[in-house]
């Protein structure tokens, strides 16, 4: 794997360069992200720079511009410190650099800036290190530490609250008081145009002298949008300056703060986390990522090679510090880490990210889950508007309550020169199924029966009740079809009977009429209170008259399922060099989206997610022929497409495949190339990253509520460890070369491996060896 960052060998936490490159620092910045879920701040550097991207954000502060929807506001920045040695101005693009390093240490979220200064007969030695606690998610920490190597020399600095940013030149912010608290913390409030989210930031500063605390008095200036204060230090030769900056953010929907308080609050705050050093600070955030993160969510790769251990630890950090700990928001498909899709949450979460929470971190799960349960009167009101019952859920959503997000129209199209319409809003409707696949895993693997009655229930029978009212009669063929929708195959627009849309629709309403007959049955006060809020008795048996009346797409003589209705009647063109490693369609260059419309090229899996998401639906023979038949003709213009096939690819034993795709889906957002950087991390990717390693090579999966693990381990791994939840029971699984070890805390699992049932007790230990057999291959009666 080719990596944009360095690694070390004896260290899988370790990322960073040692080169300064001007050309990179977007994808740095990006890349080193540092975040606790309320907090994200890109990894820009103190002082400012030219190719920068300075994009601070918390998480739900959402807020609209004009008639745009709305988006994440990028807030003042807290990270600034301007540096001058003897009067000459601190920049990389000025002198000469020596001993540079740039590092993130991914265990703890620390990030470290360190090099030598040449200039005007000087040798600067600069140190800066910052982070975001974990322990106290107002809380950002920063230092910087001189040493004039050569001579004495006069330092000044500049540090303070820059509200002079914006996203991308659209200013959401009305900039309130400023002021000076105790004559050493700085207030800057500023309010959101539209949304009314007030903000309030504060900073306080210290220095010191070779440990020696500075009694330096404050000489504050204020400008427009800015508050800042200067600092003016001689330093002798070989001393060290350390400046500290603490920092605090806090908004009026935090939550666990009455709005009229927050000002007071802010600043207790401030002054109790003041009363430590950087180091003490640092230490409480990593016990609380030692023990809300690492010890939750093991696992350990060994192999010759350290950077897949480097890549699925990148991927657990970044879930960790973009996930926010508030049910009311979630995650953006960019996370914290940049201005793309405007902070919007997609289906991501729910196919990509979501296994991973539900394995490692259920109460997170339910939080995301409840964020949707939160949007449920958004998305009746969508469906109502588009002339449907039940919840039709945003593909784009931000606030949950807000409903459809989904930007009117996208880039511009090389053939016509104007806007393309985004379809995506009114047509892609799969994410009220990928909805229902998150509740039901989650139930499957937690048996959380108080989520079901309190929301799972009413999601899964509401979503049933949309897909129910988008059916549509078909005299001729005498079935139900779903027409004119997107897929996960976003080329393939006004499409009739995509495979994945009707297979879940499908599957949504069977789980609701189970869910009915159970509660009908065991739960009769929960059906009584649901039947009343969605009129269930009505509903329910038109499911039962509609349900296998529903087209389902056949496999054909080749055990080919079509993507739609047209899509194998349609040219076939090779597509190897459009081909990339996730969002840059390249394809674009020579067709506009009507022109690849009509081929058989796909976006991303679509038909193969199908049969990764419902492997018991289908045999390994259409399995096998599908995957023949679409790999080829997929570009993986989506992130999200790479580890489905990697995962698939380990399914079908097909070792090399598996692997280069493992490697290139690590590299979407870790690879050399550029890409859109700028925007953000792929969170959906980093979710796919855990799901490779654990879902594909560790053989992990939920087959119609019943736990596999069947490991494939890669020849080049030595061994797989992970660690679980399911079923009130915390489960360890270790794979090497010749075995099977699961290892059981609590009440006690069952499992299949290779079509056996087996069952490891309370707090006990089975080890199986390691088969080589291919899983038998399961008729149903659809295929």
């Amino acid at each position: 794997m080719k990596y944009c960052v360095d690694t070390k060998e004896n260290d899988n936490w370790y990322i960073g360069t040692e080169k300064f490159n001007p050309q990179a620092i977007d994808k740095s910045e990006t890349v080193m992200f540092q975040g606790n879920g309320y907090l994200g701040i890109r990894a820009a550097p103190e002082e400012k720079s030219l190719c920068e991207k300075r994009d601070m954000f918390v998480a739900g502060t959402f807020d609209a511009f004009k008639d745009e929807v709305t988006e994440l506001p990028n807030l003042p920045d807290i990270l600034n410190i301007r540096v001058k040695i003897n009067q000459q101005l601190f920049s990389l693009s000025a002198g000469t650099i020596q001993n540079y390093q740039k590092y993130l240490n991914l265990k703890d979220g620390e990030l470290i800036h360190k090099f030598d200064w040449l200039i005007a007969d000087q040798k600067i030695s600069f140190k800066f290190s910052r982070f975001i606690s974990m322990s106290d998610k107002h809380l950002f920490v920063s230092k910087v530490e001189i040493i004039s190597k050569q001579n004495d020399v006069n330092v000044q600095i500049v540090s303070g609250i820059d509200g002079q940013v914006s996203n991308s030149g659209t200013q959401h912010l009305v900039e309130g008081d400023k002021r000076l608290f105790d004559d050493k913390i700085m207030q800057f409030k500023e309010q959101t145009q539209q949304s009314g989210i007030k903000f309030i930031f504060n900073v306080e500063h210290k220095s010191y002298i070779d440990e020696v605390l500075l009694n330096n008095k404050s000489n504050i200036k204020m400008n427009r949008r800015q508050i800042f204060d200067n600092y003016d230090v001689d330093l002798m030769k070989n001393q060290k300056f350390t400046f500290v900056k603490y920092a605090n953010v806090y908004t009026s929907i935090d939550g666990d703060t009455e709005e009229d308080d927050i000002s007071d609050v802010s600043i207790q705050d401030m002054k109790k986390n003041c009363l430590f050093n950087y180091a003490e600070l640092l230490n409480k955030s990593i016990r609380a990522w030692n023990t809300e993160i690492w010890q939750r969510s093991l696992v350990e790769i060994k192999a010759d090679d350290n950077k897949p251990q480097v890549a699925v630890n990148f991927a657990r950090y970044q879930l960790a510090a973009n996930t926010p700990p508030d049910s009311r928001m979630n995650i953006g498909s960019k996370g914290l880490t940049g201005e793309g899709y405007k902070g919007h949450t997609f289906w991501d979460t729910e196919i990509f990210m979501m296994p991973y929470f539900i394995f490692t971190m259920p109460e997170v799960a339910r939080n995301l889950l409840r964020y949707r349960y939160l949007g449920l009167d958004g998305a009746r009101k969508k469906a109502k508007s588009n002339g449907y019952q039940g919840a039709q859920f945003p593909w784009e959503s931000a606030w949950p309550t807000d409903g459809e997000m989904t930007p009117p129209w996208g880039s511009v199209d090389i053939v016509t020169g104007k806007p393309m319409k985004v379809l995506s809003g009114f047509l892609e409707q799969h994410v009220t199924s990928d909805v229902v696949i998150a509740v039901m895993e989650y139930l499957y693997a937690t048996e959380d029966k108080k989520f079901a009655e309190e929301m799972g229930y009413e999601i899964i029978l509401d979503a049933a009740k949309f897909w129910n009212s988008r059916l549509e009669w078909n005299d001729e063929q005498k079935y139900f079809e779903i027409k004119n929708v997107i897929g996960p195959d976003e080329y393939k627009e006004h499409v009739n009977n995509n495979a994945f849309t009707n297979f879940t629709a499908y599957w949504c309403i069977q789980k609701a009429i189970s869910i009915v007959g159970l509660l009908k049955n065991s739960e009769p006060e929960i059906y009584d209170e649901l039947n009343y809020k969605l009129n269930l008795d009505d509903i329910y048996q038109d499911w039962l008259a509609k349900v296998d009346l529903i087209y389902l797409p056949k496999a054909n003589d080749n055990n080919v399922i079509p993507e739609d209705d047209t899509y194998l009647q349609k040219p076939v063109i090779a597509v190897d060099k459009y081909q990339s490693t996730g969002g840059h369609a390249k394809i674009f260059k020579d067709y506009d989206l009507k022109e690849v419309d009509k081929l058989q090229v796909t976006k991303q899996a679509d038909v193969l997610l199908l049969i990764y998401l419902f492997e018991d639906m289908f045999n390994k023979k259409i399995e096998k022929a599908n995957w023949d038949y679409y790999e080829p003709k997929t570009t993986h213009d989506s992130s999200l497409s790479l580890a489905t096939h990697a995962i698939l690819a380990s399914d079908l034993h097909l070792e090399k495949i598996a692997y280069k795709y493992f490697e290139r889906a690590c590299e979407v957002d870790l690879g050399t190339h550029l890409g859109k950087v700028t925007q953000g991390l792929h969170m959906g990717a980093t979710g796919g990253i855990w799901n490779m390693v654990v879902e594909g090579f560790g053989g992990l999966r939920v087959l119609d509520s019943k736990l596999r693990i069947e490991p494939n381990l890669p020849k080049s791994w030595n061994s797989l460890q992970y660690q679980i939840n399911w079923h009130n029971s915390l489960v360890r699984v270790l794979i090497d070369k010749n075995k099977l070890k699961i290892s059981v805390m609590g009440e006690g699992i069952k499992f299949i491996n290779h079509d056996k049932i087996y069952q490891v007790q309370a707090n006990s230990k089975l080890e199986l060896p390691i088969s080589d057999e291919v899983t038998v291959e399961k008729e149903n009666d659809n295929n």
